[in-house]
């Protein structure tokens, strides 16, 4: 039996199977909305038709999409033209129901409206149409409104058809019954599909709320790493599109779909979410003495102690010597000279403790020195040398301003990020999520933290994380323990993490060759820090 003789109920029964399908399948609002609007219209044969959305205060109907077949117009939707037709509001000037207007009427009443003929009912106010079809030489007649509404009764929007037409002849005829009760319950799924696909937008933008939640308050701890948090996830997907686009090489076949973008924004977010339970007075560490505050100020005390004691002991000396100048005078130059290599060694200290540069071998050495060759009488009477082990520990850090017990505790905080991720019931469709946030420590060698995985156990996602993680860090300046590194510096650093097989070598090439470095220098970095790069002198890098 061929489509034009199946009975009208079966095509009808067809067509409204073959809508509920896709409005299982179809997750574009947009889309669907189309969908739904174009299958009434087939079911009931109506010239045209408008499908109105509750707006966001729920104060109006919005114009979602608008077509009428013998006018040839076609808005909103798809068409990509605007609905140049008014909003109809739910409720007149003086706060009450607006039941004047028949698409307001079936919202505000839920009930469905059937007119056979607009010009022989006063029962709405059709002044709006009237102008219409004066306008555009239509005729408007027939209508039928239906609410569209869900499960629970909440208004989703109305659906509007004008001008049923006869299959055979083309004239126009009033809606059926039959009609009626079709659209009524293709409005009924169609409201709850839409329904259920908000919800999971809502639930999705609650989730993505409650990250971004969890960044605020590591930001509200450190500010610097708040930033960091904001930043790598932006940087990683300009580096994880340019990989996309790349047309040649070993990521020529890498594509990223919109899902696989969600998931590794999502991680990007989220990557460094362990922070939460580091200390904030290890995060936000300075200086090599810093603790809940800076202890170079306990050694400037100390100094001032020793220096006291010094003089005390010159003053002694003269006593003893009796009046004599010449004595008096070899006592105090004694004391000059060693209250001036007392001053040099407290600036030395100072310096140390900033921890900016490397520290070499012999100022390791001379700090241990000056901690010994200095005793100074603590409150508790006890005599001590000038620096405890702790703080010799502390001043000798070779480069930066952690020990070795607070990078634990630092490091420690990728593995409460993998454990806080893989703890959480991740849909299917996130499920990669763990994996790309808790790899940016790992490297190409296997000798990263905290797994020791290989190049080739990690995604591409993670790895382009880890490059996003190591490049903020150097051109960061907000940090409080270094000033942010130029951009040849920093290329030029990660050039020799390519060479020593830290980082992806492809995905570097790309950092560099499609320029994602410029671009996010250009969107985030200090111009200060941002200087002309040779790229043919970047280690491990051919142009």
């Amino acid at each position: 039996m061929t489509e034009q003789n199946k009975p009208d109920i079966a095509l009808r029964l067809e067509q409204l199977t073959e809508l509920s399908v896709e409005l299982s399948t179809t997750h574009d609002t947009t889309v669907l909305l189309e969908k739904i609007l174009r299958t009434a219209k087939s079911m009931t044969h109506a010239d045209g038709g408008t499908l109105y959305r509750i707006s966001a205060d729920k104060k109006n109907l919005c114009f979602s999409i608008s077509i009428n077949d013998t006018l040839g117009m076609y808005q909103g939707g798809l068409s990509g033209n605007k609905v140049a037709i008014p909003d109809i509001p739910l409720t007149t000037s003086t706060g009450a129901k607006n039941l004047g207007a028949v698409a307001a009427y079936a919202a505000n009443t839920g009930v469905s409206v059937n007119i056979q003929d607009v010009y022989q009912v006063d029962v709405f106010n059709f002044s709006g149409m009237r102008k219409f079809d004066e306008t555009y030489h239509y005729h408007s007649q027939s209508f039928l409104t239906v609410p569209m509404q869900d499960h629970e009764g909440e208004l989703i929007g109305v659906l509007q058809l004008i001008n049923a037409r006869d299959p055979h002849t083309g004239q126009t005829q009033p809606f059926s019954d039959t009609d009626q009760r079709f659209i009524e319950a293709l409005a009924s799924q169609a409201a709850i599909a839409l329904t259920n696909q908000q919800l999971i937008l809502r639930l999705e933008d609650l989730f993505e709320s409650f990250v971004t939640l969890i960044n605020i308050g590591i930001d509200e701890k450190s500010p610097h790493t708040g930033r960091h948090c904001h930043h790598v996830p932006l940087l990683t997907m300009m580096l994880a599109d340019a990989a996309h686009a790349t047309e040649a090489g070993p990521l020529a076949e890498f594509e990223m779909s919109e899902n696989d973008r969600k998931q590794l924004w999502l991680a990007g977010l989220l990557h460094d979410c362990g922070k939460i339970t580091t200390p904030v007075h290890v995060v936000e560490k300075s200086t090599k003495l810093e603790t809940i505050f800076d202890r170079v100020h306990l050694v400037d005390t100390r100094f001032e102690v020793v220096k006291r004691d010094a003089e005390i002991r010159s003053l002694k000396e003269k006593l003893a010597s009796g009046n004599d100048p010449k004595r008096h005078a070899e006592i105090n130059r004694m004391l000059s000279e060693e209250l001036i290599r007392m001053d040099a060694d407290r600036d030395f200290l100072r310096r140390a403790n900033i921890g900016s540069e490397a520290m070499s071998e012999d100022d390791q050495k001379r700090v241990t020195q000056i901690a010994s060759r200095y005793r100074w009488i603590a409150p508790d009477g006890d005599e001590r040398d000038l620096l405890s082990e702790e703080e010799i520990g502390n001043l000798t850090i070779r480069a930066g301003t952690l020990n070795q017990r607070e990078r634990d505790i630092i490091n420690n905080h990728i593995s409460v990020t993998i454990r806080m991720l893989e703890s959480l019931p991740w849909p299917k469709h996130l499920s990669d999520v763990p994996e790309y946030a808790g790899g940016h420590h790992e490297r190409m060698d296997g000798k990263g933290y905290p797994r020791g995985l290989r190049g080739d156990e990690m995604s591409w996602q993670a790895r382009m994380m880890a490059i996003a993680d190591i490049f903020e860090a150097l051109t960061a300046k907000d940090r409080p323990y270094k000033k942010g590194k130029t951009l040849t510096e920093s290329l030029h650093i990660l050039g020799g993490f390519k060479l020593r097989n830290h980082i992806d070598p492809d995905l570097f090439d790309i950092f560099i060759r499609k320029k994602v470095y410029l671009d996010y220098a250009k969107r985030f970095m200090d111009p200060a820090q941002i200087d002309e790069v040779d790229e043919s002198k970047i280690p491990g890098y051919t142009p």
